[in-house]
């Protein structure tokens, strides 16, 4: 894998990962003064719509990664960061579609949900991207010193 590469996988994660968290934070976190608001901070629409925005940027990578990173590091016999790998494979997909359901449920327990399946499935997705590059971090890291 190209040193670009990892940084494009890694800046994906970043951003929509730091733009989901900030978006959260004002969903969930913050009130508004005004009892007529429609949302709880006047910067939550932005930080939702750059959430959307840069979304399918983490997709692509996830697919170029799947082809170019994890299924070779699997024929091959690579260890190091398996079961973190794993992980984010299997959260994968219940992310990105949750992500995609829950804009277009109209049904307001479908959309809550969609929501809780979302957030579940993005944290631990960011949990196993941060156990997965530390893990790959430190295998390096360790050949080279050896």
């Amino acid at each position: 894998m190209t040193t670009p590469e990892k940084y494009l996988f890694t800046t994906a994660n970043l951003l929509v990962g730091g733009t989901g968290l900030v978006y959260g934070w004002f969903r969930y976190f913050v009130t508004s003064d005004d009892l007529y608001a429609v949302v709880n901070h006047p910067a939550q629409p932005l930080w939702q719509h750059l959430h959307i925005w840069l979304a399918p940027v983490l997709v692509l990578a996830f697919g170029h990664f799947f082809y170019q990173h994890a299924l070779l590091y699997w024929t091959a016999g690579v260890k190091e960061g398996r079961r973190s790998g794993l992980l984010m494979l299997g959260l994968a997909a219940p992310m990105i579609l949750s992500g995609y359901f829950l804009q277009t449920a109209v049904d307001e327990s479908w959309r809550q949900a969609w929501i809780i399946i979302h957030v579940a499935t993005s944290l631990l997705w960011l949990a196993g991207v941060a156990v997965h590059l530390f893990t790959h971090y430190t295998s390096r890291r360790t050949v080279l010193e050896g």
